[in-house]
């Protein structure tokens, strides 16, 4: 999606695995790179061998850095802190 003068969207994104394990992300297209994960070999490596998986999170960015800092700081977190937040929708930074 672009938003602007050819400016990116960028989306920290959660999908949760058939395992039930979460696998954080970020991209450009949700849509696009979800069905990645369930149904090509551009999917991560760790998500193909748990499919199927489910979006279950999504915070918009404006750019790359932003996203990828959001994402560092996410996979930080205990699984009780990332399911607090997926379950409660919060909008995490």
């Amino acid at each position: 999606m672009k938003v602007g003068n050819s400016t990116k969207t960028w989306y920290l994104y959660v999908v949760h695995c058939c395992d039930n394990t979460l696998y954080t992300g970020v991209t450009t297209d949700l849509k696009r790179r979800v069905n990645e994960h369930n149904t090509s070999s551009r999917g991560s490596r760790y998500t193909r061998t748990r499919r199927p998986v489910k979006l279950v999170y999504w915070k918009i960015f404006e750019n790359r850095s932003n996203a990828q800092k959001a994402e560092y700081k996410f996979k930080q977190l205990t699984r009780k802190q990332k399911n607090e937040i997926i379950n409660k929708n919060i909008h995490f930074s």
